[in-house]
């Protein structure tokens, strides 16, 4: 997973911004700067190239193949996750405060990418990606690993009942009141790893980094609503 260092854009999208210009209402950081961060973020993966996804907080899967090694100008899938078994291919996802998970069958045979913020969490979008990858590995939950990154931290994440009852009376104990009638303290890394867990994985690392109390580390939509993405991305060698 990236940070926001290490790229050219000027701010408030300072510096590796990742995000393509080609998606919706993100015109404003300038296209060369982001080819450029892009570039760099290609060539840590290299000879394995990115597939950005065109992400709307739902729970689709992609299957990606070689075919699928676009240029940053698109088309984008339309999904918020990718599973791929094949080298050359890093399934990746973009992040401000949302939980990126990445997954890998631990014989090697494929990997996967999810984006997981509090919609896609609920919709499904773990269970579904899991499910993907087994699939295209041939292979069992019991089998897989996964890695959560950074994301909004839970002393920073308050959201109101609607996110709280989306998850049902099984997840309450991943939310704390925040004092203020109405709302909660959400832990996305902790209703990730319940979900996970349902679904068979039990192997799993991360999800202790704040993206929205590290501003000199991290990307935060909620903090400073104009900003940049960062990337998580998984490959096979």
């Amino acid at each position: 997973m990236s940070t926001r260092a290490g790229g050219v854009s000027a701010p408030p999208f300072d510096s590796l911004n990742l995000r393509p210009s080609g998606l919706r209402a993100d015109a404003v950081d300038d296209p060369s700067a982001i080819a450029e961060n892009q570039r760099r973020w290609a060539a840590v993966m290299a000879p394995a190239r990115p597939v950005w996804l065109d992400q709307v907080h739902g729970a689709r899967v992609v299957r990606l193949g070689l075919a699928d090694l676009n240029d940053a100008s698109g088309p984008f899938h339309q999904a918020d996750a990718a599973v791929t078994t094949e080298r050359g291919v890093a399934c990746t996802v973009l992040v401000a405060d949302c939980l990126p998970v990445l997954l890998a069958d631990r014989r090697g045979r494929a990997v996967g990418a999810a984006h997981a913020g509090w919609r896609g969490l609920a919709g499904g979008v773990l269970e579904a990606t899991v499910a993907e990858l087994c699939d295209a590995a041939e292979g069992t939950p019991a089998g897989l690993q996964a890695w959560l990154g950074a994301c909004i931290g839970p002393n920073a994440f308050e959201v109101g009942a609607d996110v709280r009852d989306a998850f049902g009376p099984a997840a309450q104990a991943h939310f704390r009141p925040t004092g203020q009638a109405g709302k909660w303290w959400a832990d996305l890394p902790s209703l990730a790893r319940q979900r996970l867990a349902a679904a068979g994985v039990t192997l799993v690392s991360g999800g202790r980094w704040c993206t929205a109390s590290n501003a000199s580390r991290f990307f935060s939509f909620r903090r400073d609503r104009v900003t940049g993405r960062h990337a998580a991305s998984v490959w096979l060698v």
